[in-house]
């Protein structure tokens, strides 16, 4: 007769809760971020279609048509922070492969003044053709001169425009940090300082001017 410790051991069956199993992987946080921006645009797409849709109804009462203006510039501006919030994760997970495209600063600076108004953003200077990726950085350069804006209580900045990089001021003292990505305290400055140094250019600070170096376009572009 056998012991107990000569008898074999039971016979595991597939599926038996018993089975060891291999550790599975967890998502790093950057796959997380991007799942979570991903999940989130449906709904916000929902908001935005039935705001601007009530928007556009002529007989609405003054108020009410500027209670939707409102919530339809939040869902775009909660769109534009998903955006950079994606953006991020991509750098961070060292998945962003751009699609670069020849783009003059001139548009990317007029794309800024247009999305924060004409009267915050003045656009001086004719500006070149850089190589980036054009809706990225279009927002990358609106966010650095709302975070001027916002963070050193101006009213207006200016953007001007010399070769491959665009010279924002002022740039105050207390916003500098935060406008170079030092200090976390504007998601869309600290994207597009991650945004520019992944495309090749730079950030840079001299007094209250604050450059934005984008790697130049090999040829001029077509008139």
């Amino acid at each position: 007769m056998l012991s107990p410790s000569q008898y074999p051991p039971p016979a595991t069956l597939p599926g038996d809760p018993s089975e060891q199993r291999a550790p599975t992987s967890k998502p790093a946080l950057p796959q997380l971020v991007s799942l979570a921006c991903h999940d989130l645009r449906t709904p916000l797409a929902t908001i935005q279609g039935f705001a601007r849709t009530a928007a556009a109804r002529e007989e609405l009462p003054e108020r009410a048509a500027q209670a939707l203006e409102l919530i339809v510039a939040a869902a775009e501006e909660l769109a534009g922070l998903l955006d950079d919030l994606s953006l991020s994760a991509q750098i961070d997970g060292r998945r962003y492969e751009p699609v670069l495209e020849p783009v003059e600063t001139l548009d990317l600076a007029r794309a800024a003044a247009e999305r924060l108004g004409l009267d915050a953003v003045s656009v001086s200077g004719a500006g070149a053709p850089v190589l980036v990726d054009p809706a990225a950085s279009a927002r990358a350069v609106t966010g650095l001169c709302r975070c001027a804006l916002r963070h050193g209580g101006l009213r207006r900045v200016s953007l001007a425009l010399e070769g491959p990089a665009l010279l924002l001021s002022p740039v105050t003292a207390a916003v500098a940090p935060i406008i170079l990505g030092e200090v976390a305290r504007d998601l869309s400055a600290l994207v597009a300082a991650r945004l520019v140094e992944a495309l090749g250019g730079s950030l840079s600070l001299a007094g209250e001017t604050l450059s934005v170096r984008l790697p130049p376009a090999a040829e001029p572009l077509a008139q």
